[in-house]
């Protein structure tokens, strides 16, 4: 199946010439509170989000406890965590019972409300109610899964951390045999928030991307701090942005440190807002901003000295000067002009004008 330019959702539309559309991931952010889970929809919404997003999986169907335990140490931000990942993934993982809640928060707040499925069941669960889904790096592995949800024929969201063009392709060959409503992420699994990880974001994947896939919904799934990366990638191309949400960075919980936060979301929209305008069409032109510049900053043919009607036109004639008003002769016209007899008389530093040669 081909893929769309476009992707449609709940009155949206997500394609390069349409702004940047905004994920907030809320994720495990809610810490267990549902109250907390409504209030961070709110939050993210006022600071410009498009969506608010959240993760739906239960521990057992996720992760492996024996297999983390064989492990050992645990590594990259898992290693400043106290409980086990087990542990983990099972406190904070989104309790199912809340979707009426978080769907009409969602829509109180005039945000699309979003999940990443991790099993089969919360697929089925949450289909009533999203507009489009999302796919996490960690099952880019897993085509059959990824094939099930492209089956519901809604968007796909699909980020690509931790992989490689052969996993991409897998990936993406499983959602287009379902439908072309794509949005291909760039993304890096790291999620330290280390500055160090701007040496991975590795942005220009975008192109790549773009080159395997020519008009394909592009986007950035990221962990980066601060905005360089969010701006980077939509000046290459990115038109959906996801990034982790809460209201504090400073709480105990797997996401808080490396999140966004409603000043931080709401300065990332304003500058990208700013990024767009200056993009522009691509078409390169004398804008409307700079017509009076143009006078006054190129030049024109000027005469040196006072010249009669029905004088011929030498080089040493003319000089080259600013200011150039409308109609003047531009240098760059000078061999169209010389050797031809003015049809007016031309006093010293007067412009040449096209109609002088009536």
């Amino acid at each position: 199946m081909k893929w769309d330019t476009q992707i449609a959702l709940d009155g949206r539309v997500i394609a390069p010439e349409k702004p940047v559309y905004f994920i907030a991931d809320i994720a495990s952010s809610h810490d267990g509170e549902l109250a907390r889970a409504v209030d961070l929809i709110h939050l993210a919404a006022e600071a410009g989000a498009d969506c608010a997003k959240f993760q739906h999986f239960l521990a057992k169907d996720i992760v492996s406890d024996a297999g983390f335990a064989a492990l050992g140490r645990q590594s990259a931000h898992q290693a400043n965590w106290e409980q086990s990942v087990y542990e983990v993934f099972e406190r904070y993982q989104t309790p199912r019972d809340w979707t009426d809640t978080l769907v009409k928060a969602c829509a109180d707040a005039g945000v699309d409300y979003m999940t990443t499925p991790y099993d089969l069941a919360a697929l089925a669960l949450m289909d009533p109610f999203v507009p489009a889904y999302k796919i996490g790096s960690g099952d880019i592995s897993w085509p059959h899964f990824i094939g099930q949800v492209a089956a519901r024929g809604k968007p796909v969201f699909l980020a690509t951390g931790a992989s490689d063009m052969d996993d991409v392709r897998r990936a993406v060959d499983a959602v287009l045999a379902h439908t072309g409503q794509i949005c291909l992420m760039q993304c890096n699994t790291n999620y330290t928030g280390d500055l160090e990880n701007f040496d991975y974001v590795n942005l220009n994947v975008l192109r790549t991307f773009a080159g395997e896939y020519p008009g394909m919904v592009l986007g950035l799934s990221d962990h980066t701090p601060g905005h360089a990366a969010v701006l980077g990638a939509v000046a290459l191309g990115a038109r959906a942005v996801e990034k982790h949400f809460t209201d504090d960075n400073n709480r105990v919980g797997p996401d808080h440190g490396f999140s966004m936060n409603p000043a931080s979301w709401a300065q990332m929209v304003a500058r990208t807002r700013e990024l767009e305008r200056a993009l522009g069409d691509g078409q390169k032109r004398i804008e409307k901003n700079e017509r009076e510049a143009s006078i006054v900053q190129r030049r024109c043919l000027r005469v040196k000295t006072d010249l009669p009607k029905g004088h011929v036109l030498r080089a040493d004639d003319l000089q080259a000067l600013r200011p150039c008003p409308k109609n003047a002769v531009e240098p760059y016209h000078a061999k169209r002009v010389i050797g031809r007899a003015l049809g007016v008389a031309k006093t010293s530093g007067a412009a040449l004008e096209w109609d002088d040669f009536a």
